[in-house]
């Protein structure tokens, strides 16, 4: 926790000295960038937020098919501690990412352990399936998008890493020791762990039939994701540069914004991330920097902050203390 803070202070006292050194070279228009949320289209708004309540949902039934070894439980259950622990995610940051499944034991009264290996699992699908939707987007991407030939060779390079990516769980999944023990004799006993570690986490899938029908559900979860992303950006009606932007051109702002909020930071992390996508804006697009910054600010509440209020209910509901909470599941890990 105290590094936590150290770094938070460090990361906002670098921001305001870059602020203070380059103050006569940055012209941001607060008029302007006022103006641009106040020009965004409310329906736009209202369907990705709705976007991403749907996709919190296939999300409980993703994890419930996941826990079917452990108990049963219905996805309704679940809805609850999806949204409490995405709220403390937003909240506190990715040091509370175990919430989830912390809190996903208490209320289904299975052992943590148990619970993270479901949620291990999980982001090793949401990778797959974020990947493969950013692959098939941008691997034979057309014109209309800069630097259109750079980002069709990532996205094919994505798309075999995907493949590659899901032959290799199948193969340790269906292989089990032969699989980790070969990966040891070539990469050595600590990479072997981590393999061993990793095929433990996916004997929560019981069969093929499974292992289809969670690619399935989180292809379609992040279907969702994606078009609440679109919404984002196309809510700024007045912007030709977004209202029209390509879907292929907003899953690299996608993209880039999955990859800001990997290290994200309680508060701090909320302005870094709008940062990273609405330098993206700028520097790939040439949206002029108030639109960036007021699009880096609209995706980052539907996407991530538009859950905080639910979750906040869902908490209240369960006689449960966020803060309380991902400080235990923390200690926990």
């Amino acid at each position: 926790m105290k590094l936590r803070r150290v770094v938070g202070v460090l990361l906002v006292a670098g921001v305001a000295a870059l602020l203070v050194v380059f103050r006569n070279r940055i012209h941001f228009d607060v008029q302007g960038f006022g103006r641009e949320m106040r020009g965004v289209g409310l329906g736009h708004v209202a369907a990705g937020v709705a976007a991403i309540y749907a996709a919190m949902w296939l999300r409980s039934v993703r994890w419930a098919m996941l826990m079917k070894p452990q108990r049963r439980v219905r996805a309704a259950e679940l809805v609850g501690p999806q949204l409490a622990g995405f709220a403390a995610v937003g909240l506190f940051g990715r040091l509370a990412d175990l919430t989830r499944p912390y809190l996903i034991a208490r209320k289904t009264g299975t052992v943590l352990s148990a619970q993270v290996a479901v949620y291990t699992v999980e982001r090793i699908f949401d990778l797959g399936a974020a990947a493969l939707v950013f692959s098939a987007a941008t691997a034979w991407i057309g014109g209309g998008v800069p630097h259109a030939a750079a980002i069709a060779r990532v996205g094919r390079g994505s798309l075999v890493g995907t493949v590659a990516l899901a032959g290799f769980a199948v193969a340790l999944r269906v292989g089990g020791e032969h699989a980790a023990g070969a990966v040891e004799r070539v990469l050595g006993v600590k990479v072997g762990a981590r393999v061993r570690e990793f095929r433990d986490g996916l004997k929560v899938i019981t069969g093929v039939g499974e292992f289809g029908a969670v690619a399935v559900i989180s292809l379609a979860m992040w279907g969702l994701i994606a078009g609440a992303y679109v919404e984002s950006v196309h809510a700024f009606v007045r912007t030709p540069q977004l209202a029209g932007m390509s879907f292929a051109g907003v899953m690299v702002l996608m993209a880039s914004s999955i990859a800001g909020s990997a290290v994200q930071m309680p508060v701090v992390g909320w302005f870094s991330q709008m940062a990273v996508m609405a330098g993206v804006l700028t520097g790939v697009f040439g949206v002029p920097v108030e639109a960036a910054a007021a699009c880096g600010a609209l995706q980052y509440i539907i996407c991530s902050l538009s859950v905080v209020p639910g979750g906040l209910v869902c908490a209240q509901m369960g006689h449960v203390s966020l803060r309380d909470i991902a400080q235990q599941s923390q200690n926990a890990k």
